[in-house]
């Protein structure tokens, strides 16, 4: 949305640390810089003197809002902080290939290097909630919106992609007494391996389902009890630190847990997550209905949203006539890099209008499910415009007025707060003007 958008790595400072500026009563040194480039060669980026300055002026900006955002009183979000700083070792990890290399690469210990990262992204949380307070009051209206379009010359705005509007009925295969049995075996020998010494970890590597999670030993990093569904919080946050939990179901499937850390309100929580595997037979059970509904629909004996309340068991598309909601975009229109992999293959070959014959899938819990689709709308790659595409002008247009707003803002801010710029640093070519005085 903004211009000031940029990651801070650390706050290093060596025992002579040079105060390069100083912006009201915050300073700005020379390690605060220097952590920023070692981010950048990390990921391979050339690092120039324009670049140099280019970081200077940007953390100029940042003290400049922390600054006020300390007058106004505003107060860090601990969690969006904890939450920062976890993601901010693991993206720097995979980056340098491992906890160990980052410590190598910075020079530091990696709680020490947690500390100081904490500290850093406390006052980027700052000024980000400054950042939003000054253009929080920034309205835009349809009538903003289409001024704003029909002043802005036709091919300046973004190409939209070929886009997808679905429908759907989807039903769950029965998952077996037998399935689900053998399900909770595996997961009670895993939960026993730990018991008797293996590490939860590695086995989470192994044999859980949650990849995302499965690649960082089952970590689910620092979070609230309101971010999991309540089964699973409740199990979870009943543990103490290193137990393992009994097994539990959820809509997900069937998990093991294991309390990391817990701090206040929070915790650090590993899991394994395994679902049942359907049989053959409830794989054509679910297919042979869905085969028979669609039969219905394409001989106009059931409409596709009557058969979507009669037979659809996906509780997130059964009351809104079976239409599929983008979840980046909350809207009905799928680019076709945003469709589940198995709902575009089978749509790739649909005309307009038509029915797919059944195939499994996967809802948005990662579940395994059956469905008929519908290919309910296509919309050409275009240029975005007011009449089809509003949103998208609108966001485009309320992103301009709040930039415009910002800037403004900025810009009195430097004419009115104490500013010493080092004279080393006063021959960068800054964007914005006033910093030297």
């Amino acid at each position: 949305m903004l211009c000031f958008t940029f990651t801070t790595v650390t706050g290093q400072q060596n025992v002579l640390d040079k105060v390069l500026a100083v912006v009201g009563n915050e300073a700005l040194l020379e390690s605060d810089i220097e952590m920023e480039l070692m981010q950048l060669r990390a990921q391979g980026q050339v690092v120039d003197e324009e670049t140099r300055c280019y970081i200077f002026e940007q953390l100029l900006l940042q003290k400049l809002l922390l600054a006020q955002a300390k007058l106004d009183s505003l107060k860090e979000n601990e969690l969006a902080v904890t939450q920062e700083v976890e993601q901010n070792i693991r993206r720097i990890s995979v980056q340098l290939g491992s906890a160990q290399e980052v410590e190598k690469y910075f020079g530091k210990p990696l709680f020490q290097l947690k500390e100081e990262w904490t500290a850093q992204m406390r006052e980027r949380n700052l000024t980000q909630q400054m950042q939003m307070n000054i253009v929080s009051a920034v309205q835009t209206t349809p009538r903003d919106a289409e001024i704003y379009y029909h002043s802005q010359a036709p091919d300046s705005f973004p190409m939209i992609p070929d886009q997808y509007v679905i429908q759907q009925i989807a039903r769950y295969p029965p998952s077996g007494s037998e399935a689900r049995f053998q399900v909770r075996e595996k997961l009670l020998e895993l939960r026993e391996r730990v018991m008797n010494g293996e590490k939860f970890q590695a086995l989470a590597v192994m044999y859980s389902e949650d990849q995302a999670s499965a690649r960082r030993g089952g970590e689910l990093g620092m979070r609230t009890r309101e971010e999991f569904v309540k089964p699973f919080s409740d199990a979870a946050f009943s543990l103490k630190p290193g137990q393992v939990s009994q097994i539990v179901e959820t809509e997900f499937g069937f998990h093991i847990i294991q309390m990391n850390e817990k701090r206040d309100e929070m915790a650090n929580l590993r899991h394994i997550l395994i679902r049942p595997k359907f049989s053959p037979e409830t794989q054509q059970e679910a297919s042979r209905l869905l085969d028979s509904v669609a039969g219905l629909i394409r001989a106009d004996s059931l409409s596709f949203e009557a058969g979507v309340v009669r037979y659809s068991e996906d509780k997130n598309t059964r009351l809104s006539g079976g239409y599929v909601v983008n979840p980046q975009t909350l809207a009905t229109r799928f680019e076709k890099d945003q469709l589940i992999p198995n709902d575009y293959y089978a749509l790739r070959d649909m005309k307009v209008g038509e029915i797919s014959a059944p195939f499994e899938s996967k809802d948005n819990s990662g579940n395994d499910i059956f469905k008929i689709i519908k290919f309910k709308e296509f919309i050409p790659s275009h240029r975005a415009s007011y009449e089809h595409d509003y949103m998208v002008i609108h966001d485009i247009a309320k992103n301009k007025k709040q930039q415009e707003t910002f800037d403004a803002w900025v810009a009195k801010r430097i004419q009115s707060a104490y500013i010493f710029i080092e004279p080393d640093m006063r021959s960068c070519k800054f964007s914005r003007e006033g910093w030297v005085k």
